[in-house]
């Protein structure tokens, strides 16, 4: 099963930009080093934005969760990377009550 709504997903500019490609956010820069080792970088932040929608259309879900604020949806593997080695991650979306829109909370490195 897919994503509801998963063709309207959305990512916030700053959850790249600040988070997930940032070498000085505290938990994001280990994020960082990897998702720049497959060649995403903060000067076309546009990129990996595309591939984590992407990644929400195609995959399945792996888990997911009703909470207070909507339901959050899990999906695993293949991420396209700009030098095509596509690592397993995990993208974790949030579905809110009150829209149609997934918005994108965290990725991830799979284990």
């Amino acid at each position: 099963m897919k994503m509801p709504n998963r063709e309207k997903a959305s990512v916030d500019e700053s959850k790249i930009n600040d988070y997930l490609l940032s070498n000085s956010h505290e938990i994001g820069k280990h994020k960082a080093a990897f998702f720049k080792s497959f060649g995403f970088d903060e000067n076309n932040p546009g990129i990996f934005e595309a591939a984590l929608k992407k990644h929400a259309t195609e995959r399945e879900i792996a888990a997911h969760t009703a909470t207070p604020f909507g339901k959050k949806y899990t999906l695993e593997c293949d991420l396209e990377t700009p030098d095509q080695r596509n690592p397993c991650i995990v993208s974790v979306w949030i579905l809110n009550n009150d829209t149609e829109t997934p918005r994108l909370i965290t990725a991830f490195p799979a284990k």
